[in-house]
């Protein structure tokens, strides 16, 4: 399946794709279905209002999750871009909600930063609460997966050691437009190819199959620390091709239309827009 939370007259409401449509599923979003026990079924089975999927407008894919967990350095060729030594554990920062945006949605570059950057990520949704969970758990928590760009301001990540700052920016973050069932890419582990284009230019480009932390061992990590709920995001890292890499470093300064994609899953396609 193919779920996603769209934006209509009447509020968000929670969907699923069907062919050429988007079926109304009668949750408000993709978080309220996924807080239902038996949410699976009931997402299968909906019947409700169809919309026309050339016409949607994609809110966050959860628009509230509880927590959005994100993995620094977790492919090896960027880890080296970056210059430091592969990771014994996962490098973990959090972001919020407020930072969340559609899959199409328009990014505002902040007026404090200089330094804007691109990060495809695959993201796992979380389908069941866990805690602690051992591999089999892990496994059954994984509701899907979607597209995550998380967008950085590198000149406020590196002002201290630890990179919160940087990566927490109000309406910063598109995630969606899809949550995509493991059923369909391959399993709780897959192996797709993920990209980001930039004006057309190809600038990252992956495989999730050479993940450091693959998304069933990360979960399993993180719930150890701390319970993973319903809509829950991680965020599992992002490869080589980051502007803040290359020399010279390019960042984006608007005007610029960034695509983040992972095949199988869609696209966050976004235009970078100057703060007025």
């Amino acid at each position: 399946m193919k779920l996603c939370t769209i934006r209509t007259p009447e509020g968000t409401r929670a969907a699923r794709l069907d062919g050429g449509e988007l079926i109304d599923l009668g949750f408000g979003d993709l978080g309220a279905l996924l807080a239902e026990p038996g949410w699976r079924a009931r997402a299968a089975s909906g019947t409700g209002t169809t919309y026309d999927v050339r016409d949607a407008d994609f809110a966050p894919l959860v628009p509230r999750p509880s927590k959005v967990i994100c993995v620094g350095h977790n492919y090896t060729r960027h880890i080296e871009e970056m210059g430091r030594e592969l990771p014994a554990y996962p490098t973990l920062f959090p972001k919020f909600a407020d930072s969340l945006i559609g899959a199409h949605d328009d990014i505002v570059k902040p007026a404090e930063t200089d330094a804007l950057d691109w990060e495809v990520e695959l993201a796992v949704v979380i389908g069941e609460e866990v805690r602690r969970a051992g591999e089999a758990q892990a496994e059954a928590a994984i509701a899907g997966f979607t597209v995550m760009n998380d967008i950085s301001a590198r000149d406020w990540q590196f002002r201290t050691i630890e990179w919160t700052q940087g990566k927490i920016w109000d309406s910063s973050t598109p995630v969606g437009p899809y949550l995509v069932t493991p059923d369909e890419v391959g399993g709780v582990r897959p192996a797709l190819r993920v990209r980001t284009v930039v004006d057309g230019t190809v600038m990252q480009s992956d495989d999730t199959g050479t993940l450091l932390f693959d998304p069933v061992s990360l979960i399993a990590y993180i719930s150890t620390i701390v319970r993973l709920r319903p809509g829950d995001l991680i965020a599992t890292g992002t490869p080589a091709g980051v502007g803040h890499a290359r020399d010279p470093k390019v960042y984006l300064t608007g005007g610029e239309t960034v695509v983040t994609e992972i095949d199988g899953l869609g696209a966050c396609a976004n235009r970078i827009v100057e703060d007025v």
